[in-house]
């Protein structure tokens, strides 16, 4: 991380930095809002209900269109932590899970509260949105993981026996860590995703959904991307069945016209890994980010959950002014994405103009606080 702080970024780099940043963040949410109209449908439920065509729009749910589920609440408070990890080392502390971590815990009050809390000095700006204040179907491992202080090590993980994509979800902005090299990112993914999912499958699947990221932030291929993850995976106990997903997902290009059954041959998307296969093939065979998404929320199973994968694939690797502008001008809560995007992005490139050991912005300070978390 430290190579991003003191990095020379030009404008033209800088820019594209935060149209990418803003592409995950943005593209993640839309396909999350998107997938979750038809969240936990049959594909022939999806057809009786939209058509022979199945979903091709977003469609009300949560009371509005457009609305967004726990998965881009997650990904919010993921970015928070990365940016209070940055600010907290002037202090000489020095460790990005606990960051996150503490992040995951406001998170979790707005799961329980109904609203902010004024008396708690370290919310910052991002826990004092009073929309994020709804519970937005989080899965049970993650509520159960951030039910209580103590933070889930890789080794003393949350729930060892959860599979789900609870944690994949809210994995994109490890990736966005340029300055960091991907082995880096991956294990920060890793142990951030074992606070709830202590499954290999789904913490590895995290890992390799940041490695993915990672590489497309820097402007790899897809395809390249998701070699580099399957060689990051390679050396970690119980890779096997991410990096079989991840194969078969790739297979799966060269087997013809993309469809439905296509998608449901790569397996059941609650699994991690198996919802991890489905976003890389829709965006790896996508014609485009709406076709892509399409791909991704229209079949059985957590169809908000391969959305959300999706859409930061895409959005990542295309940056924000390709997203379907018919869907991002509905997207809840988009004025608070891109807040934190572009304020992610500066924090990258401009970090040491904002805060240091000796000087700092007030302000700065003021929206990330540096808190009292406790180093494990």
């Amino acid at each position: 991380m430290s190579a991003a702080a003191t990095a020379v970024w030009g404008r033209a780099e800088q820019q594209d930095f935060r149209a990418r940043v803003r592409g995950a963040l943005l593209g993640g949410a839309i396909g999350d809002a998107l997938g979750a109209c038809v969240s936990g449908l049959t594909i022939d439920e999806i057809r009786a209900e939209h058509g022979p065509e199945a979903l091709t729009d977003l469609t009300p749910v949560n009371g509005r269109r457009g609305a967004v589920t726990a998965a881009t609440q997650l990904t919010l408070f993921t970015v928070d932590g990365l940016i209070r990890a940055q600010v907290r080392r002037d202090t000489g502390a020095w460790h990005p899970p606990t960051d996150v971590h503490r992040a995951y815990l406001r998170w979790a009050a707005t799961q329980r509260d109904w609203g902010p809390d004024e008396r708690r000095k370290d919310n910052g700006w991002l826990a004092c949105e009073e929309w994020l204040y709804s519970r937005r179907n989080p899965s049970r491992d993650t509520l159960t993981g951030l039910g209580d202080e103590n933070m889930g090590t890789l080794q003393t993980p949350k729930n060892p026996t959860a599979r789900d994509a609870g944690a994949l979800v809210r994995s994109a902005p490890f990736g966005l860590l340029v300055g960091w090299e991907p082995q880096l990112v991956c294990q920060l993914a890793v142990e951030c995703a074992a606070q709830t999912h202590g499954h290999p499958t789904a913490y590895l699947s995290a890992g390799a959904f940041a490695v993915i990221v990672h590489g497309l932030a820097r402007g790899e291929t897809l395809d390249g991307s998701v070699q580099r993850a399957l060689a990051q995976l390679a050396s970690r106990p119980g890779h096997q069945p991410v990096t079989d997903a991840l194969k078969q997902a790739l297979g799966a290009v060269r087997q013809g016209i993309p469809s439905p059954a296509r998608v449901a041959s790569l397996g059941e998307a609650h699994l991690a890994e198996d919802a991890l296969a489905i976003a890389v093939y829709c965006a790896l065979v996508g014609e485009d980010i709406r076709h892509g998404l399409r791909l991704a929320v229209n079949h059985d199973g957590p169809s908000e959950v391969t959305g959300a994968v999706c859409g930061a694939l895409l959005g990542v690797l295309h940056g924000e002014t390709a997203l379907p502008p018919a869907w991002l001008c509905e997207l809840e809560g988009r004025p608070t994405l891109l807040e934190i995007a572009d304020d992610f992005a500066m924090e990258m490139t401009q970090g040491p103009a904002l805060h240091s050991p000796t000087a700092t912005a007030p302000g700065w300070l003021q929206r990330y606080p540096r808190g009292a978390a406790e180093l494990p």
